[in-house]
């Protein structure tokens, strides 16, 4: 019976791949308390930038009043809901920036994207206008990621470099 002969170089490539695998494993497995923050971060960006648009017309939006006549008048929504999405954009925002009260922040920010998904975006179904096409709104993808990522926050809490840690000391 003959024998295939050994690849050398590829067989100890294969074992040099799978120590870096399990070292970069070990070490990622030690700082988990960290994952919170990479969720907290660009969320609370995303979020407090959008606020921002609504609550205070910075980055190109149309402020609170320019807001607030668009969710009325355009897209029904009732004046309480619109002016509580505009502060949860906002507070929740800057909340989940500083990691102060990130499971409440992340539960109303989670809640208010869900309204917006069924109230706005449903009806254009699932994926982004990528075209921009102006006759077609967004569908509700990017909120299915943020609702994911806020609830994920509303299970961790706001791990290291928050307010949150910093009391519970």
């Amino acid at each position: 019976m003959a024998t295939k002969p050994i690849n050398v170089e590829a067989t100890l490539a294969a074992a040099r791949t799978a120590h870096i695998v399990g070292a970069l494993s070990q070490w990622l497995s030690a700082r988990q308390q960290w994952a919170p923050l990479a969720l907290r971060l660009p969320l609370g960006v995303i979020f407090f930038g959008h606020g921002a648009q609504k609550m205070l017309g910075w980055f190109g939006g149309y402020g609170w009043h320019g807001t607030m006549q668009y969710f009325t008048n355009s897209l029904h929504i009732p004046t309480p809901l619109a002016a509580i999405a505009i502060v949860v954009e906002f507070l929740g925002g800057l909340a989940l920036l500083a990691g102060a009260f990130t499971r409440c922040a992340a539960v109303l920010t989670a809640v208010e994207m869900l309204v917006a998904a069924i109230m706005v975006h449903l009806p254009n179904g699932f994926f982004l206008n990528w075209t921009n096409d102006p006759s077609k709104g967004h569908g509700i993808e990017y909120n299915v990621a943020l609702v994911g990522s806020a609830l994920a926050l509303m299970f961790l809490g706001g791990g290291r470099l928050s307010v949150d840690e910093w009391f519970n000391k």
